[in-house]
């Protein structure tokens, strides 16, 4: 079997609930688009999902469907990277399993899936990184956390990473147990599962688990569903605070890797010791990391602006196999003296000029006092203070053991 990609470009939300247990909250304005902290609930989930290398969100409507679509197509132009929003409307009540039945055509052959209605902010590169390693037989891998009390969402129950049953809510007083924390990674033969009117959570996972076909990655963090008007308020008081993220910016050659003269393929690509688990660190402690790299190569001519996106396309999926992302870049093609002409020019985002740093934090709502750049040369030391950004001058080696106590894990 040839490896599988780390990264899923393709996330469907579930966003056709009714919210009854809201009352009026919900009459005119569904649950999913709710104002959270200035932006509607479901921009948060889209935001966060953008992190993890999703380009195209395929929005599966019901209750109130138009407004749903006016309210994502507001956020995906405000989210810091474009993306592709396709909507699917359930016409009539299909449950979560009829809501992908209607879908399917719009569905890739492996995608992720959340619930429209809650967010828990963890590591979707662990799940990502664990599911491109699964082997054919698994359809679903699911995201569980511990719950102190089961109670209100009922329980996982595992065997190492297989999950063997779902379980009904105990009752009040049980304890803890795992519980579906409502992110999934889906390949799309589970689909010949549903049918027009299911419950994914009652019809569907139950009898995949019985067969062996889903496994279970744990991750811990801050949850919070918004089915009821008391979790509401608590997200309304939470949220910005809890996703306020800090930022570590990296710079590319003699960073990530070993600089061997203007990289411009995989071929030439030596990672760095220990830099994708210093990645994975930043992202599992609630960091942004984000890469800035000057790229004179293209000013040369040795290389294209395409061949840079494309290598850090892959470099961001092995990141992700690795269980951690690059939430974003950027990069200066621009040099004073460059060999084509097009690129000949001075630029406010090659370093030592802050550019790259300034519109990153723009765009991602990062506070410079947040943020930390790790580079290895001079310049990189001086864009990130042109930015207001604390900067460490990297010697090389072990890129973990460098950062490792400057996150502060």
């Amino acid at each position: 079997m040839s490896e599988r990609a780390a990264t899923l470009r393709q996330c469907a939300i579930l966003a056709g609930g009714l919210g009854s247990r809201l009352g009026e909250i919900v009459r005119e304005i569904p649950k999913p688009v709710l104002e959270v902290a200035r932006r509607p609930f479901i921009a948060w989930l889209m935001r966060e999902m953008l992190r993890f290398g999703v380009d195209e969100f395929v929005i599966l409507t019901g209750h109130l469907s138009a407004a749903v679509e006016e309210a994502v197509m507001q956020a995906a132009d405000a989210l810091p990277k474009r993306v592709k929003v396709v909507f699917s409307e359930e016409k009539l009540r299909a449950g979560t399993g009829g809501a992908l039945f209607h879908a399917r055509a719009h569905l890739a052959e492996r995608f992720l899936l959340c619930n429209g209605d809650s967010l828990f902010d963890c590591n979707v590169a662990a799940l990502l990184g664990d599911f491109a390693k699964d082997g054919p037989d698994v359809l679903g891998r699911l995201v569980v956390r511990e719950q102190p009390e089961a109670a209100r969402y009922g329980a996982v129950s595992v065997q190492g990473d297989r999950i063997v049953d779902f379980l009904e809510r105990p009752a009040p007083g049980a304890g803890a147990a795992l519980m579906n924390a409502g992110i999934y990674a889906i390949d799309k033969r589970l689909l010949d599962r549903v049918s027009e009117t299911c419950s994914l959570e009652r019809d569907i996972l139950p009898a995949l688990a019985h067969s062996g076909a889903l496994r279970a990655t744990r991750q811990s963090g801050w949850f919070v569903d918004i089915g009821v008007p008391e979790d509401l308020a608590h997200a309304r008081r939470e949220l910005t605070s809890c996703l306020d993220r800090p930022a570590l910016f990296l710079d590319r050659d003699g960073v990530l890797n070993l600089d061997h003269g203007y990289v411009g393929s995989r071929d030439r690509w030596e990672w760095v010791q220990n830099a994708r688990e210093a990645v994975a660190l930043a992202t599992a402690h609630g960091w942004h990391v984000f890469l800035v790299t000057n790229q004179a190569g293209v000013a040369r001519g040795l290389y294209g602006e395409a061949d840079v996106d494309a290598l850090l396309v892959w470099v961001a999926d092995e990141l992700r196999r690795a269980g951690g992302t690059l939430d974003d870049w950027r990069y200066c093609p621009y040099h004073t003296e460059a060999k084509i002409d097009a690129y000949r020019r001075d630029s406010e985002w090659r370093k030592p000029a802050p550019g790259m740093l300034v519109d990153l934090m723009r765009v991602w709502d990062v506070e410079p006092r947040h943020c930390l750049m790790v580079g290895d040369r001079d310049i990189d030391m001086q864009a990130a203070a042109a930015a207001g950004v604390r900067g460490a001058l990297f010697p090389g080696g072990d890129l973990l053991a460098f950062v490792k106590p400057l996150l502060g894990v």
